[in-house]
């Protein structure tokens, strides 16, 4: 038990002493304390066997008998795991509730953040020992953790990513949100989960769309962070691909590297108190384009896009030779990425998602360029003419 101080306070919070003014004798205090984070990021391969006993526990440690469980799941996942799901619960009787949900981008709303609450109110979850588990994409993840971040001021809850976007994107950070006003995660929290596990033998009964919207992200860290994992990509794409990941060798390694590079990135920095970030790469004049062509794009898609644009942008600023340009696109295009779109051949369009983007970062563009394969800066002082001249470049490979 911690020692207790001033107001019977745990120790590791600091009050400081009042202190009075000179004018009118009023007092304040000023409260400092910390907020310890750790969660876990688990490959787990074959999550519904029978002997994977990974969702039954709480933090590394079985659960208090007997184990109930909500989950909330995409209900195209759930068409196609419905079985192994309920052996699986069944097996190690646990009383299970399911909710499926309809999930897409367009869907990504408060509406959705609603029936989850009432779910979790009806099955009367409690607090800290019964962990939602939220089964799905990078849209239901998000929406599940804002939920569990909202019931009654923070639930514990489990990550399982089934398409590759989220395997190697939601599931590594702390973000949760939900679309407002038609703009992307506008009401969001920061609300890490107790765990995510990784099973790739999902991306099994992903489509071939879904995989390449997946690299898109994994491109963009390749890109502007590790040589080597473009390298990856540009040697090995077509086969990661047609194999859907699946089999050891480069597959993991791909997975492995992207993780790791966001780790890197997103550890010291969780609560982006640093806007300068690289893994905002792609995320820079996308977020809006996304949403204006929705359903027509989808985000690993709008952020290859964008991170095709950037790369013509740090082109005509000398950054990136031509060599290196050529191979972007040669690569986007092995990953079946499209490299150029309508939406991102108008200038205007262009300069006002960027506008949006400088308010979220908080007055600058901050906007990451690559200065080679597996390198960046970042910028504040790019032009129209230069989005003008860049669109018109685009639009013509």
């Amino acid at each position: 038990m911690p020692s207790h101080t001033l107001l019977g306070l745990p120790s590791y919070i600091k009050i400081n002493q009042p202190q009075t003014s000179q004018e009118n004798k009023a007092r304040n205090w000023s409260v400092n304390t910390s907020l310890g984070v750790n969660y876990k990021i688990v490959e787990s391969k074959d999550l519904f066997a029978i002997e994977n006993r990974n969702l039954l526990f709480l933090d590394g440690k079985p659960s208090k008998l007997p184990i109930r469980r909500l989950v909330v799941i995409d209900e195209k996942v759930y068409s196609l795991y419905r079985e192994p799901i309920h052996e699986y619960f069944d097996a190690h009787a646990v009383e299970l509730r399911i909710l499926p949900l309809p999930i897409s981008e367009p869907e990504k709303n408060w509406g959705a953040v609603e029936r989850i609450l009432e779910e979790l109110d009806a099955f009367k979850i409690l607090r800290r020992d019964e962990p939602l588990i939220a089964i799905g994409g990078g849209v239901l993840l998000d929406i599940a953790g804002l939920a569990a971040n909202l019931y009654r001021r923070g639930i514990p809850y489990i990550r399982v990513p089934t398409n590759l976007l989220a395997l190697v994107d939601a599931s590594v950070g702390a973000k949760t949100g939900v679309n407002f006003q038609g703009y992307r995660n506008r009401i969001g929290t920061y609300y890490p989960p107790l765990v995510a596990f990784l099973d790739k033998t999902f991306l099994r009964t992903v489509d071939t769309r879904q995989i390449c919207n997946g690299l898109g992200e994994i491109l963009k860290i390749g890109l502007v962070k590790d040589r080597e994992l473009f390298e990856l990509l540009e040697k090995h794409g077509d086969l990661l691909v047609t194999k859907r990941f699946q089999g050891p060798g480069v597959p993991d390694l791909v997975i492995q590297r992207a993780i790791q590079g966001m780790v890197e990135e997103l550890e010291p920095n969780l609560w982006e108190k640093q806007l300068e970030r690289l893994v905002d790469f792609g995320h820079s004049f996308s977020p809006v384009i996304e949403m204006r062509a929705l359903p027509e794009l989808l985000h690993g898609e709008a952020v290859a896009l964008d991170l095709a644009f950037s790369s013509v942008l740090a082109f005509q600023r000398g950054l990136l030779n031509s060599l290196d340009l050529d191979r972007v696109f040669k690569t986007m295009k092995i990953l079946r990425l499209p490299t150029t779109h309508p939406l991102f051949c108008k200038p205007a369009l262009l300069y006002e998602a960027l506008e949006e983007t400088v308010k979220h970062r908080n007055g600058l563009q901050r906007l990451p360029l690559p200065t080679g394969i597996g390198s960046a800066r970042f910028f504040n002082d790019v032009t129209f003419e230069e989005i003008e001249m860049a669109a018109s470049t685009l639009k013509q490979r």
